[in-house]
């Protein structure tokens, strides 16, 4: 698909769900909160490409994955990550060394960043927040000349959480990325089995030096805008960070949230409808959401896969 010059000014109406996200990214008070289905391949029929061996897996393929591996024998359908990757890690012969190289080989060896991706990297986000063990969003930024200062989780309880040491708050151009679940190079903190999980909902009751959540991204998820993208919050484990991390402020003062899901949990949805808005729904998928945010703030529509190949 041929996309317009850099200078032209697309005129389609962006509806008005994106507007205020839009408002927020252009006062650099809005963070990005990125999972796993931002690397969701383009429905059929999309102008955009991404090929499926650059592609990371998601939750539910990386689960199928694992359990292929460790030869699931268990009477139930493997489609739990944490539970898989429990099972792997403790059967004989696999291993807790075994499930990281596995893992590393579906998100991360050879795998590189989509159309959307690095659209959202282009965008003025100050933080961005993620659970994915890959290393594509941070790649994605410094191909926009951007450098970003890196947090990554310790499972440790007595070694210091790294927070943004740079001018007094995060910018655009130089910004936090807090990787709240681990980075693919440094194993030990990988966050993936059940037990992972329990052990790092324990330590958000630690003292603030020592926080899983740094000052500076505390700070971020208490005054800013919050954009969740690649997640559902039907996965209950971002419904409790979620609400760990949210649930002391001052609702008079609480931005709002929004949350990009094509297919939102209608139990889920009534739950956050009856906190008064607590989470607010974009019901589009990436494909959809992303190019109108870009259009909206760029001006421009957003690059194809050839394009950002090049």
């Amino acid at each position: 698909m041929t996309q317009p010059p850099d200078h032209a000014v697309v005129v389609d109406a962006v509806p008005d769900d994106v507007k205020p996200i839009a408002e927020a990214i252009r006062k650099n008070e809005c963070l990005l909160f990125l999972g796993a289905g931002v690397h969701s391949r383009p429905p059929d029929g999309s102008p955009y490409e991404y090929a499926e061996e650059h592609r990371p897996l998601r939750g539910g393929e990386l689960a199928a994955k694992l359990a292929d591996k460790s030869r699931w024998d268990l009477d139930e359908e493997p489609q739990n990550l944490g539970r898989v990757a429990l099972y792997s890690e403790i059967k004989r012969g696999f291993g807790r060394k075994r499930l990281i190289d596995e893992v590393r080989l579906a998100v991360h060896e050879g795998k590189q960043p989509s159309p959307a991706l690095m659209a959202l990297a282009e965008l003025d986000f100050p933080m961005i927040a993620t659970t994915n063990y890959d290393q594509l969003f941070e790649q994605s930024l410094r191909a926009h000349g951007r450098k970003p200062s890196i947090s990554i989780y310790k499972p440790e309880r007595d070694r210091d959480t790294d927070d943004y040491v740079g001018r007094p708050f995060p910018t655009p151009d130089a910004p936090f990325v807090v990787k709240l679940h681990g980075d693919i190079d440094r194993p030990e903190s990988i966050v993936i089995t059940d037990e992972d999980y329990i052990h790092f909902v324990l330590r958000m009751g630690d003292p603030e030096r020592f926080h899983p959540l740094t000052q500076t991204l505390k700070f971020g998820l208490s005054k800013h805008v919050i954009l969740f993208i690649g997640y559902s919050l039907l996965d209950y484990n971002l419904r409790l960070l979620f609400k760990t991390i949210r649930w002391q402020v001052d609702k008079a003062t609480m931005q709002p949230s929004y949350a990009v899901d094509p297919f939102p949990d209608r139990l889920i949805r009534n739950v956050y409808d009856d906190l008064g808005g607590f989470v607010q729904f974009i019901v589009r998928d990436v494909w959809s959401f992303v190019p109108m945010l870009y259009r909206e703030l760029k001006g421009r529509e957003m690059p194809s896969g050839q394009e950002v190949a090049r």
